[in-house]
């Protein structure tokens, strides 16, 4: 030992190393020398102290001296001569005289324990280990002799002792470095010894029975704690494991130390007063191995026994394993053969037996692990006779059975699970869920342990997945995942009780099963990514198995769609059991059965779908139809009866539909049953019609035997007698027919069996199925930390789970069960979000927001306190909120409850004063992009203060000190300290919340859930009412109008999505207000920021915000008289940071539309100016597609008596200016257009120059002569200072005629009309008429070339005759008498010059010279004179009297003659 403690030590200290060893060698031989010594002199003592052996020892006789004596005198004598190492001494010369005294039959108790004390502490000292001499035969000797131990018993006590003693030692055999050198054999004999030992302590006292249990507990532990060291059974056993694993199923349970060995007689512990011999040996020692010879030698032939018997005196492994494990199974047989149903189970046994038993399988299965699965025959054990017999204890009346029962599979589950599927679903089936639940007839403590185990396998991460891929999935398999989580849900579920621990247990468990899901998402595979599965055709499936367990991109979409198959199944059982034709119809529409069908089919579909109505399958089984025959006989070959006993068999077959009552029937049922049993298991039946006639008989056996109505009962020898010469002739064995008998008596063949999908007992019949099924049964998938299958199985649980934790929630006292149920509220949030769940979500949060107790908050008379003194309620508002901000993606129909909540904090006032605005006012501040300077929010913060209604508090402070100054009128009390404490509580919790982020985040929302959010703020808010609505009910619509405001303006990404419900929300609330309120007052200015932040972003959508903005148009007088300057005020903002960005007609006119109202507003006309002013000054914002519109708004101010003059002389002077704006364009158009689009525009510009000229028209009739005067100057700038525009002829007629005729004319209709409103209207006049002359003289050269220049002219010269002549206030106007004759003048000077006005021919064909000169002469006849002196005036005198006269001096042909001219020029011009 030194040694190796050196080598595996520090290096450094390495002085004399050699010398040092030996050193400590010595030491060591020393000190095992001492030790020796001791013990001998130790047992020479006692052995004096008898009587026996001290009187031969005082005799001084040698040769009477006993061997013992000599041995041990002769091991002393040696002891200190041996001067080599001690490994390389052969133990048994030092150990050997200690053996012989404990086999003595001689010695007595004290004596031979004290030689095992010796041997004992030899053992201990760890000096024989594997490396020692001959060590294998040493330690063989000792557990030989120990095992075969003999001693005289003298008194309870001493035999006790060495009871102790012997256990001592072997287990420190075990424990010994050299226990691998022990045999299977000796392994197997230790471990009978011990059990023996125990077995007979339980006549003794306490202590030997704790500690002999003790001591087989830990020779348990280190035989199978070596499992995992052990090579692969394959491997040591070689060929022979073959027949090993063939014959373990056929051996018989009573060999090796069964209970019956205990009754044999070799430990003699009866006690009667006298001194009895105790011994140990014998046969006993080899029973393990006897049990093993006579298994291999009942089949396994004649080279089998010995290679066989040579591995039992191998070095131990697995054989022994075999056998101890096979033992400990056996000692759970008791009550092998009374059934394995609750009814038989009765504690009729002592539990100690099976606890003890159980006890120690469980260290077995904890040590062995997962290295079991190598060793066939020990994995074979586990699977059929282990569980069986667990399957068994698992229904006892005994909790401590159950819980090890419970403890056991749970360590099978996480050690072996991928081996023991079915075994798994039998042990859930048949005893947790018949367990857990009262129906079953399951005490309250049975249900509590079932309970417990059930919460400890739903911790198991994978556990929940692993049940519903493998069996949920399994058309074969029932639904255990479901069941489970229905129980769970079910069992935590207080139905007119309190809520009890059973309660809250399962609670753990349901929510321990949602958190493991929550825990698997970001894991990756999260299966919503997977679509629906769907049929296209039938394609056979039940015993499709999957390309690749282990792939999970192989066995996901094959456990899901064979978990489709399964739903679709259950619904075809459904149809079927109301209408079996039908249900079939119904099968092959969803491609579950073929279009055709064919018999393999329908019978598979009878075989394997479960809650299909028995006594139908029956009959349609037994129908003689030839169809039905052959689906009969399909249904017999799914059958495996392969080494079936005949009435197992006929047990299991029925068990799957009700036997027909019809004789013929049941001949036909049991032909096909008898065909495929023979086929099978032919056995000792000479041919299928032997097992016919058998199985007949049985049928009638069974009748006989369990109908109460049949008094006189059939003996076994009359059944004997009835089935004589049946097998061919000749009769069947005698005995084979007399465990037929036995077996019916006891244990009825159930002709009607369970329908539906309750929980089956696990009958001999059912488990035998079992284990043939599971060799065919598909692998077990294993799952890992991935959600593959998780949505499908949330989908199932969420309804129930939801429920049964609210129920937990509501019902709950205490804060730990409350986190417990928020954790799992949580966790399901966190899985529905994920899957994508959107309905269960919603469920959730209308479960939650029932507990916050804010939507009945108003039964409480002081809500708030009440809210701070109930730490559910704040618990389950801060739940609500954190799913709100986290998960808000997947809420739908949810935002009401929780909107709901919110308005509920608003009206309590606990909510921050501003937590709508403030969602919306993050980015309010905007550059100005002309002056550079910041523009204030749209709605500045005294306006937001004059819109806002009064709220009964500013937010959580306001409500603080309302609380501390409840009433001045009515003096209260302070409040308590309890009261300030609950409502700080109170607004702690309402911090926790966060509700604004809800708004403020909103623009991370998924789209469906903001629309939704949208959508609910709409209907929170309600429709509003024409006429007085509530305070309260405006507070509320107010506050949401603000929330959708702020989401709105938060979104403007995605302002498509939500702008209709705004729109329309906003409409509504405009139309239906009549009066000026908060709401309304909202919802206008709130429009207008909409407009204004949105319409830098959203170009396509400005004429959509645009044209909202005609809302405003449609405002009831009254409320857009109260409101009209703010409007306008916003309006202008909007303008000013956004003219760039409107570009359309539709948008211009509805702003000019809003300006142009303005105009006639005393308040809000210079903020309406103003923007015009923004918009036209320099031509700024001057568009084609607003020209005309801002236009006409000037035309408004400018006409506008409300203000000074000064600013409608300023609009006239913008709308002059105008024009060079229209220049400009018509240049730009040459230089950039091609010749089309030149043309078009020049057109428009045109169009756009006559409708200025025309507004200028309309205001030179104003009544204000200063306005008046400067519309004729800037109608005459605009007239003449269009060089740079190319506009047509025809335009120049319309202009004259529409707008300076029509104004010179309008103008001389006010002055003599004596209206005393215009005043100096004789200046206008001069004016007026200067403005003609001017225009005309300016474009002569142009119209002279037109064909109706003419008229043109004659229309010129009639208005120069009216002005002349006008009268003013009764009188003619010496400033026009002066003016237009030199008007006149000057013109027909120019006309001349330019050639226009020139007489051509003398023969009186030139109309223009004689109509010009016949209207000149009216005016001043003396201009011709002067302006042609030349001509001859008799001439012209002559033509003069020849044309008939004046036609001046007749009205009426003065206006023919301006109409014709009209006509002529609209014609040519329009």
């Amino acid at each position: 030992m030194g040694r190796l403690k050196l080598n595996t030590g520090i290096k450094s200290i390495e002085e004399e190393p050699e010398e040092h060893d030996a050193a400590v060698e010595s030491n060591r031989v020393d000190l095992l020398a001492y030790v020796i010594n001791s013990e001998v002199s130790a047992v020479l003592a006692v052995m004096r102290r008898n009587v026996r052996w001290g009187g031969r020892y005082i005799s001084g006789d040698d040769q009477l001296e006993d061997s013992l004596i000599q041995s041990l005198k002769t091991l002393r004598k040696q002891i200190f001569t041996w001067q080599n190492p001690w490994h390389t001494i052969d133990p048994a010369l030092y150990l050997q005289p200690f053996l012989d005294v404990i086999q003595s039959d001689e010695t007595g108790a004290p004596i031979t324990g004290v030689a095992l004390l010796s041997v004992y502490k030899i053992l201990t000292l760890d000096v024989i280990d594997q490396n020692t001499l001959n060590v294998e035969d040493a330690m063989q000797l000792v557990v030989d002799a120990v095992t075969s131990c003999r001693f005289e018993v003298t008194d309870p006590a001493s035999e006790e002792m060495v009871l102790m003693k012997i256990l001592q030692v072997l287990l420190a055999c075990m424990k010994s470095k050299a226990s691998v050198m022990l045999s299977n054999q000796h392994v197997c004999t230790i471990v009978n010894t011990c059990f023996r030992i125990v077995h007979q302590a339980g006549s003794k006292s306490e202590l030997l029975q704790r500690i002999s249990r003790h001591t087989m507990h830990e020779l348990v532990k280190c035989i199978f704690s070596h499992l995992p060291d052990v090579e692969s059974a394959e491997r040591t056993m070689g060929n022979g494991v073959t027949s090993l694993k063939q014959e373990i199923g056929g051996m018989d349970n009573d060999y090796a130390f069964g209970s019956k060995q205990m009754e044999n007689g070799n430990g003699n512990s009866e006690l009667d007063g006298q001194a009895s011999t105790v011994t140990f040996g014998s046969n006993a020692s080899t029973a393990l191995v006897a049990r093993e010879e006579n298994a291999i030698g009942t089949g396994g032939g004649k080279d089998a026994l010995p290679f066989d018997l040579h591995l039992m005196t191998e070095p131990y492994g697995v054989p022994c394993m075999v056998e101890i494990f096979h033992f400990l199974c056996s000692l759970l047989n008791v009550v092998e053969h009374s059934g394995m149903g609750t009814r038989s189970n009765t504690i009729a046994f002592d539990e100690d037996v099976p606890l003890f038993a159980l006890g120690l399988i469980n260290s077995a299965v904890e040590l062995g692990g997962p290295s079991i699965r190598c060793h066939p025959r020990l994995l074979s054990l586990i699977q059929d006779e282990l569980f069986r017999n667990l399957m068994q204890f698992g229904l006892s009346m005994s909790p401590l059975i159950l819980s090890m029962v419970c403890s056991i599979v749970l360590n099978l589950y996480h050690h072996l699970r991928t081996e023991l599927k079915l075994q798994l679903e039998a042990f859930f089936s048949c005893v947790i869920l018949r367990l857990a639940q009262s129906r079953y007839g399951a005490s309250y403590q049975q249900q509590e342990v079932a309970m417990e185990a059930l919460v400890d396998f739903c911790r198991q991460k994978t556990f929940m997945v692993e049940m519903y891929g493998n069996l949920d999935c399994d058309i074969t398999c029932s639904n255990v995942f479901e069941e489970l989580a229905n129980l769970l849900s079910k069992s935590a579920f207080p139905v007119n009780c309190p809520l009890s621990a059973m309660h809250i247990l399962a609670l753990d468990g349901l929510i321990a099963v949602i958190q493991g899901m929550a825990e698997r998402i970001g894991n990756g595979s999260v299966s919503s990514e997977q679509g629906p599965v769907h049929l296209e055709e039938y394609t056979p499936f039940w015993m499709v198995k999957c390309d690749d367990y282990s792939d999970p991109n192989h066995w996901v979409p094959f456990v899901r769609r064979r978990k489709y198959i399964k739903r679709r199944l259950m619904i075809g059982a459904d149809h079927f059991n109301r209408d079996p034709k039908k249900g079939l119809e119904f099968l092959q529409g969803t491609h579950l059965l073929p279009d055709k069908l064919d018999p393999q089919s329908v019978a598979c579909f009878f075989r394997y779908t479960a809650g299909l109505d028995k006594n139908l399958v029956g009959d349609f089984l037994g129908n003689h139809d030839e169809f039905c025959v052959q689906v009969l006989h399909e249904f017999a070959w799914t059958f495996d009866f392969q080494d079936m006993n005949l009435d197992t068999a006929l047990r299991l077959f029925l068990e799957t539909f009700r036997l027909p009552g019809e004789s013929q029937k049941i001949q036909r049922v049991l032909e096909a049953f008898s065909e495929r049993y023979y086929e099978q298991s032919p056995l000792i039946l000479a041919n299928k019609d032997a097992a016919l006639l058998l199985s007949y008989s049985l049928i009638m056996l069974n009748t006989d035997q369990h109908n109460v109505q049949v008094k006189k009962k059939m003996t076994e020898e009359d059944f004997i007698r009835n089935n004589r010469h049946i097998n061919g002739g000749s009769d069947l064995p005698r005995e084979f027919l007399t465990e037929l008998y036995h077996s019916i008596c006891k244990n009825e063949i159930r002709t009607t069996p369970e329908q539906g999908f309750g929980y089956p007992e696990m009958t001999p019949s059912r488990w035998i199925d079992l284990m043939h099924k599971s060799k065919k049964t598909a692998p077990f998938i294993l799952s890992d930390s991935r959600a593959y299958l998780d949505h499908d199985m949330f989908a199932i649980m969420s309804g129930p789970t939801i429920a049964a934790i609210s129920v937990v929630f509501d019902n709950a006292e205490h804060d730990d069960v409350y986190q417990t149920c928020i954790d799992g509220f949580l966790a399901v949030a966190k899985i529905s979000a994920c899957h994508h769940l959107e309905d269960v979500l919603d469920d959730l949060v209308v479960s939650l927001c029932k507990f916050t107790t804010l939507l009945n908050s108003s039964l409480v008379e002081e809500p708030v306190l009440a809210f701070g003194d109930d730490a559910k309620a704040r618990m389950a508002t801060v739940t609500v909120f954190t799913i709100a901000n986290r998960y808000g993606d997947y809420i739908r129909t949810g935002w009401r409850n929780i909107l709901d909540c919110i308005l509920r904090l608003h009206k309590l006032g606990l909510l921050p004063a501003r937590v709508a605005s403030d969602a919306a006012d993050e980015s309010e501040l905007t550059a100005d992009p002309v002056h550079g300077k910041p523009i204030a929010n749209s709605l500045s913060s005294v306006h937001m203060q004059s819109m806002g209604t009064p709220r009964r508090s500013s937010g959580l402070m306001g409500r603080f000190s309302q609380l501390l100054n409840l009433d001045t009128e009515e003096p209260r009390s302070q409040p308590t300290e309890q009261q300030l404490a609950a409502h700080q509580r109170t607004l702690q919790t309402i911090q926790k919340c966060h509700v604004d982020s809800i708004f403020t985040e909103s623009k991370f929302l998924q789209a469906e859930s903001l629309l939704q959010l949208a959508r609910a703020l709409i209907w929170a808010a309600g429709r509003p009412q024409k006429g007085n609505s509530s305070p309260e009910d405006e507070d509320t619509a107010v506050f949401c109008l603000e929330l959708l405001i702020a989401i709105t303006l938060n979104n403007r990404d995605r302002i498509v999505l939500l702008w209709q419900g705004v729109y329309e929300h906003i409409a509504n609330i405009v139309q239906s207000t009549v009066m000026p309120c908060a709401l309304v007052e909202k919802a206008v200015f709130g429009l207008l920021r909409i407009c204004q932040r949105l319409l830098p972003y959203k170009e396509n959508l400005a004429d959509e915000l645009l044209r909202s903005l005609q809302l405003v148009l449609k405002l009831d007088a009254r409320v857009a008289d109260a409101y009209c300057e703010q409007i306008t005020q916003e309006v202008t903002r909007l303008v000013k940071a956004n003219a760039t960005h409107i570009r359309s007609l539709m948008g211009w006119r509805t702003i000019t539309s809003l300006l142009s109202i303005t105009a006639r507003h005393p308040e809000a006309s210079e903020a309406g100016f103003d923007a015009l002013l923004f918009i036209m000054t320099d031509a700024a914002h001057l568009l084609p597609a607003n020209y005309v519109l801002c236009v006409d708004a000037a035309r408004q101010f400018s006409e506008s008596r409300v203000g000074q003059a000064e600013r409608s002389v300023r609009a006239l002077e913008l709308m002059a200016g105008s024009v060079n704006c229209l220049a400009r364009w018509s240049h730009d158009a040459k230089e950039t257009m091609g010749e089309e689009e030149s043309a078009k525009l020049s057109q428009d510009i045109g169009e756009m120059w006559l409708r200025l000229a025309q507004g200028l028209r309309k205001v030179c009739l104003d009544q204000r002569e200063e306005v008046r005067n400067h519309a004729l100057l800037s109608l005459q700038k605009c007239l003449t200072g269009v060089d740079e525009i190319n506009l047509p002829h025809g335009l120049w007629l319309q202009c004259f005629d529409l707008v300076i005729f029509t104004m010179l004319d309008d103008l001389l209709e006010i002055a003599q009309g004596h209206q005393k409103e215009y005043r100096n209207m004789e200046g206008t006049l001069i004016i007026a008429v200067k403005l003609l002359s001017k225009v005309f003289l300016q474009l002569l050269n142009e119209l002279a070339q037109l064909t109706t220049f003419c008229k043109l002219w004659l229309g010129v010269l009639s208005r120069m005759e009216k002005y002349l002549k006008v009268k003013v206030k009764g009188k003619k106007n010496e400033n026009l008498q002066e003016t237009v004759p030199e008007l006149l003048k000057n013109t027909l000077l120019v006309m001349k010059s330019k050639g226009v006005l020139v007489q051509r021919s003398a023969l009186g064909g030139d109309s223009l010279w004689e109509l010009t000169w016949l209207h000149v002469n009216n005016i001043a006849p003396s201009l011709q004179a002067e302006v042609f002196p030349d001509q001859d005036r008799e001439q012209s005198h002559h033509k003069l009297g020849e044309t008939g006269g004046s036609l001046v001096s007749d009205e009426t042909d003065s206006v023919s003659s301006k109409e014709s001219v009209h006509a002529e020029v609209v014609g040519t011009g329009g």
